[in-house]
């Protein structure tokens, strides 16, 4: 059974900061619920149309926008944009190569019973192999594609909401929803997952009747706690570093 999604847009402030620039590049760290670049044919705030507006003048000389690597509507952080056509087929080929390196910070529910470890579990879209009422989610499945993500611990805490963890993440691929499925499959979804945490039913809801105080209740978040954090690139033969620190909303539930 397929639910239909509200043709409404999602109601979102379109904010974001440049982390680091070049003649050649830009790297801007975005906020959640924000989406990317638009989609479905909905006409609602995104951050390539905010960086068009703050790069008017490059592009009315000449520059062509290609996004390098894309985030979640609900993943904040850091986004990396050519800014031309030569540079986007260099760091294009830099991510195909996994010559990028990327690190998340997660909030997930519960205390891990380990400090550092790797997933490997493969994973692939759940409706090819069962029964999926959301057509994006992935799920584990031996038959999937390869997906290798290194977890690490950095503090536990007792919230109100029971025991929370702060985790960075580290992935070596980049398969849809992979950090989300692997904390998933570990045990300790991230908080705020509407996919992935405590009932798919979440998301659902929320397509259809947007925020209210039952999801804020399971959900703890109103978007799901992932954060692109670093972004270490080459280009023309160096090698570049940007790091976004935690947003408000997640920092804020660490305080609790």
């Amino acid at each position: 059974m397929w639910i239909p999604i509200s043709a409404e847009p999602i109601s979102c402030f379109p904010h974001f900061d440049v982390a680091a620039e070049s003649e050649d590049w830009i790297v801007v760290s975005k906020g959640a619920p924000l989406i990317v670049h638009p989609s479905n044919g909905k006409r609602e705030p995104n951050l390539l149309e905010g960086v068009e507006e703050l790069l008017r003048y490059e592009l009315v000389n000449g520059a062509a926008l290609s996004l390098v690597n894309r985030l979640d509507r609900e993943t904040s952080g850091l986004t990396l944009i050519a800014k031309n056509r030569s540079a986007a087929r260099q760091l294009g080929r830099a991510m195909q190569r996994r010559l990028m390196h990327k690190e998340y910070l997660a909030i997930v529910r519960g205390w891990p019973e380990w400090k550092e470890t790797v997933c490997t579990a493969p994973i692939l879209r759940q409706g090819e192999v069962g029964e999926s009422r959301i057509w994006v989610k992935q799920t584990v499945h031996p038959a999937g594609k390869e997906c290798i993500t290194a977890f690490r611990v950095e503090r536990t805490l007792e919230s109100a909401s029971g025991p929370l963890a702060l985790v960075r993440c580290i992935p070596e691929t980049g398969r849809m929803h992979q950090i989300r499925v692997h904390l998933e499959h570990l045990g300790h979804s991230i908080a705020g997952d509407k996919i992935y945490g405590p009932s798919e039913d979440c998301y659902l809801e929320y397509i259809q009747h947007g925020w209210n105080r039952e999801l804020e209740k399971q959900l703890i978040l109103h978007r799901h706690a992932l954060h692109a954090c670093r972004l270490e690139f080459p280009f023309d033969e160096e090698t570049f570093t940007a790091e976004s620190p935690l947003p408000e909303d997640m920092a804020r539930l660490l305080a609790l």
